[in-house]
């Protein structure tokens, strides 16, 4: 009795060696990183009258079209399934890591016949038998003790993960969702472009015809036709490019909904929207949380700070207690009696002693990963301002040319109706009407060009603003020692 005494204090004291030299390894605990909780603005100077995008910005249009575009491109485009799938595995990833972190129960059953060797350790003279059954029936339990949170910081990186992912999803949706916008509009400018490439051209023709009537009565110089015809082969040349780039756009929208061309709805031509200007008064406030970018990046960081608690609890031993409760017996009519019964009940200490090079190794490796991650994450809130300052900047700036051009259009229109009036009153004749004409339809297309850019504009600062995205709930921590749902400070 004294010593087994004696032999289990050897053995306690062996333990608590160890744990005393794994405690001298063990690394010190990562603070949580202060991460910008704002995205600072500086001293943009743009008007704040705007409001922030909706969950279905597109809508605001007011265009049909556009709302059966995204919505199609939503249901079929590849890259939102890729997205979609990525989710669905971080989820199912993140359930495998929760389940093993709880109690693990396995029940088995299972019936062999055996011989035994005539010349074995008990010699079948001695027993008497040559064969014999083997029945077991039983429920083995499994419980690893969390003492140092291994187990739930592996939980809460996997939960981190999975609404990084989620974020990462959102985010490419957005992505689909402006790029199908801006090509459908980007189409529908080459569309009203092309009315009035077809009137110039027309126009042209009539110049030309003029030209070459005057210089085949000797009125005009050969020059003046030649001058005409290049001016209309310029025209032919316009035309032909616009009727090839709304070509381009109609393949690029198929490309992005992922259909052939054929299979695209039909689309009619529909005058360009007007465009709203401005930022939301407290852009510098919440852009950081309507970016799904800043938000998924903010949870790579999460759970890259929870790996590191991972690998560092690799530095301690782990707990872990065992039981087993079944029947055992070689016969099968006695299987059920009292007497087969079996109980096991396994306390087990499992001590990292010779693998410190290893752990070591992994934890630098998730020090790295969580630096990367932090690096990405500034990097992504830097990128999300500059997108902000920039779209909302080349909107401002685009507002004021669109006032300049109106007011060119204004005097264009103003000299045409002047040129009308004098042919109908036979001061001029037709060249000076059909010249001022053709000076208002390229004036037409400079406002319509210069409209098509601010109505990019828009939806690149649409874009930069979050596109509707909220994230509202489940947002990790911003600063050291606060919480958030489902993700506990440590």
């Amino acid at each position: 009795m004294k010593f087994r005494q004696r032999r289990c204090a050897l053995l306690a004291v062996a333990a608590a060696g160890v744990v005393a030299l794994c405690a001298c390894s063990l690394p010190q605990r990562v603070s949580p990183p202060a991460l910008d909780g704002q995205a600072s603005l500086g001293d943009l100077q743009v008007a704040t009258l705007g409001a922030w995008p909706q969950s279905a910005w597109w809508r605001a249009y007011r265009d049909p079209q556009l709302d059966q575009l995204i919505g199609l491109a939503m249901r079929t485009t590849p890259d939102l399934a890729l997205a979609s799938a990525r989710v669905q595995s971080a989820e199912s990833a993140m359930r495998a890591v929760a389940a093993q972190a709880g109690l693990s129960v396995n029940g088995s059953a299972q019936w062999s016949r055996r011989r035994m060797s005539d010349h074995g350790i008990l010699p079948t003279e001695f027993l008497g038998i040559s064969w014999y059954s083997q029945a077991d029936i039983g429920l083995q339990m499994n419980y690893e003790l969390d003492w140092w949170g291994k187990k739930r910081a592996a939980v809460e990186a996997a939960i981190g993960e999975m609404r990084a992912a989620a974020a990462q999803a959102a985010a490419a949706a957005l992505t689909i969702q402006y790029a199908v916008a801006d090509t459908y509009f980007a189409w529908q400018a080459d569309q009203a472009r092309l009315g009035l490439a077809g009137d110039r051209l027309a126009a042209q023709k009539r110049l030309t015809g003029i030209a070459d009537l005057r210089v085949s009565h000797g009125v005009d110089l050969p020059d003046e036709a030649q001058v005409a015809h290049a001016q209309l082969a310029a025209a032919r040349e316009q035309l032909t490019a616009l009727q090839g780039s709304a070509r381009v756009r109609l393949a690029g929208l198929a490309a992005l909904i992922g259909v052939p061309m054929d299979r695209l709805p039909p689309l009619a031509p529909r005058a360009l929207p007007e465009v709203a200007q401005g930022l939301p008064a407290d852009a510098s406030l919440n852009l950081l949380a309507r970016r799904p970018d800043v938000t998924a990046s903010r949870w790579q960081v999460q759970a890259a700070l929870r790996q590191t608690d991972v690998a560092r609890a690799q530095f301690l031993p782990d707990f872990s207690l065992g039981a087993l409760v079944g029947l055992s017996s070689i016969d099968m009519d006695r299987l059920f009696d009292g007497g087969s019964r079996v109980f096991e009940l396994t306390p087990a200490l499992h001590l990292p002693v010779f693998n410190s090079g290893l752990l070591k190794a992994n934890y630098g490796a998730r020090r790295a990963q969580l630096e990367a991650a932090i690096a990405s994450y500034r990097s992504t809130v830097l990128a999300a301002v500059r997108e902000v300052a920039t779209q909302a900047l080349t909107a401002q700036t685009l507002g004021e040319r669109r006032r300049e051009q109106n007011e060119q259009l204004a005097a264009a229109n103003m000299l045409y109706a002047s040129a009308l009036s004098r042919g109908q009153q036979g001061v001029s004749d037709a060249r000076d009407a059909l010249e001022a004409q053709s000076r208002l339809l390229t004036q037409r297309d400079s406002t319509l060009q210069v409209h098509a850019l601010a109505l990019a504009a828009d939806l690149s600062l649409i874009k930069a603003l979050g596109g509707g995205y909220r994230a509202d709930a489940g947002v990790p921590p911003r600063s050291p020692g606060a919480t958030t749902s489902g993700v506990p400070s440590r």
